[in-house]
């Protein structure tokens, strides 16, 4: 993953992460839990205008649209810090406060992880928490020698654009192989002629994700497009 260098500077322990709502939030059957992008190594402040953030907007709001009715929350995680971070790992320690968050307020109910680049990172390190039966991740940042052990019975999906150039769509398909017969389920979409930035072809982006998140979360059968992926491991679209 590719990172912008700032100056070395101390985290802030009055810099706290944010939950933010999206649409219908009672009565909830499970959760989607959005987690956005960041830096290799930061401890700037997130904040909610940062691009990385803004950009999980429209995932959240497809999301909402898709689920309200059947009784999905969705809730946007904002990290305290624009960065991973090493071995502090800031965003997974983040999802665990959200998690507990969210299980107070919503009680026992399945909740699924989504996350684009360092978000991904996140969703994927933080599928043991309980509660979690689903991962997706979105052009998500795998560096060598991740732990994979954590998504064993978890339903997973990795998708990643054939263009992108900040993370590697190399490592994401490696890792799904490497859960493959652990993980209840294990897909990787290739989507052609995108990049990291979800921009291109953002309807297909939005789309599967709401349909995995249906899927993982309340055993909605997926559509067709994804149903098949789910089959064979895999496609390209």
């Amino acid at each position: 993953m590719q990172s912008i260098a700032e100056r070395p500077r101390a985290a802030r322990p009055d810099v706290q992460p944010a939950l933010v709502g999206q649409g219908e939030l009672v009565a909830a059957r499970a959760i989607a839990l959005v987690l956005h992008g960041g830096q290799e190594k930061s401890v700037a402040p997130g904040a909610a205008r940062h691009v990385a953030v803004l950009r999980m907007v429209p995932i959240a709001s497809r999301l909402a649209a898709a689920g309200a009715s059947a009784g999905v929350a969705v809730w946007r995680l904002r990290f305290r810090y624009r960065g991973w971070n090493t071995d502090d790992a800031h965003p997974l320690a983040d999802v665990h406060w959200a998690v507990q968050q969210l299980r107070q307020r919503h009680g026992d109910v399945p909740i699924v992880l989504v996350g684009h680049s360092m978000g991904g990172r996140a969703a994927l390190r933080a599928a043991g928490e309980r509660g979690v039966v689903g991962v997706l991740g979105l052009a998500p940042w795998v560096p060598p020698g991740e732990p994979a052990e954590q998504l064993a019975g978890r339903r997973l999906l990795v998708v990643h654009g054939t263009q992108d150039r900040i993370t590697s769509a190399r490592a994401s398909r490696a890792l799904v192989d490497t859960v493959r017969g652990e993980a209840a389920e294990a897909t990787f979409i290739s989507l052609r002629h995108t990049g990291h930035a979800m921009l291109r072809r953002a309807a297909l982006w939005h789309g599967l994700t709401a349909d995995f998140v249906m899927h993982a979360g309340l055993g909605v059968a997926p559509g067709a497009r994804l149903a098949d992926a789910i089959a064979t491991g895999g496609g390209v679209l």
